[in-house]
C-alpha cells in the first residue's frame, strides 16, 4: 500500500467524520452518513482489497465512536465492513461502468440502502428492542439516501479531478 494513497484515504475519511460530526441527528439521535459517501469515493479511486478492508474499517470505527445512537458502536463497525466489502465486490463486477458518474451515484445509493439495512438490522438485534425497522428505515435511511447520493454526485468528481492531478489515483478508464 503507497503511503500517498494512504493519505488520501485518511484524508476522505477525515473530511467524512467532519461533516458526520457537524450534521444534526434526527429521529432518535441518528444520523446521516457522509462518512458512507467517502468510504464509497475512496473505494472508487483504490480498487484492493486492502484499501477497502482499510477505509471500511476505519469508517466503521469512527462512525461508531460518534454515533449518537445508542449502543451504535457495534452496528457501525459491521455495517461499513459488509457495505464496503459488498460495494467493491459490485465495483469490480461492474468495471468500466462505476467510473461513469450516474451509475457510481446510483451504487453509492444502493450502498447506503444497503449500510441502513445492515446497521438498523444489527442495532436492533443487538439491543433486543422493538424498535420500528421500516418506520426507521423511511424516516432516516430514506432521506440519508437522497443526501449521500446528492452529495456524492457533488464530490466525486472534486475528489476524482484532485487525485488525478496529484497522481494520488489512476484515471478512471472509460
Amino acid at each position: 500500500m503507497k503511503t500517498k494513497n494512504l493519505v488520501l484515504m485518511a484524508l476522505l475519511i477525515g473530511i467524512g467524520t467532519a461533516l458526520y460530526l457537524v450534521i444534526p441527528g434526527i429521529n432518535g439521535g441518528m444520523k446521516p452518513d457522509f462518512m458512507l459517501t467517502m468510504m464509497f469515493i475512496g473505494i472508487l479511486l483504490f480498487r484492493d482489497i486492502r484499501s477497502v478492508l482499510v477505509m471500511s474499517v476505519s469508517t466503521g470505527i469512527l462512525s461508531g465512536l460518534f454515533t449518537t445512537f445508542p449502543g451504535g458502536f457495534i452496528p457501525n463497525v459491521i455495517d461499513k465492513t459488509v457495505t464496503g466489502i459488498v460495494f467493491f465486490g459490485v465495483v469490480l463486477l461492474l468495471g468500466k461502468l462505476a467510473d461513469k458518474l450516474a451509475a457510481a451515484t446510483v451504487l453509492a445509493a444502493l450502498g447506503t440502502v444497503l449500510s441502513g439495512s445492515i446497521f438498523l438490522s444489527v442495532a436492533i438485534f443487538l439491543l433486543g428492542g422493538d424498535f420500528p425497522f421500516l418506520a426507521l428505515f423511511l424516516t432516516v435511511v430514506l432521506p440519508a439516501i437522497v443526501m449521500n447520493a446528492i452529495a456524492f454526485f457533488i464530490i466525486y468528481p472534486i475528489v476524482l479531478r484532485l487525485a488525478q492531478r496529484s497522481n494520488y489515483a489512476p484515471a478512471p478508464s472509460h
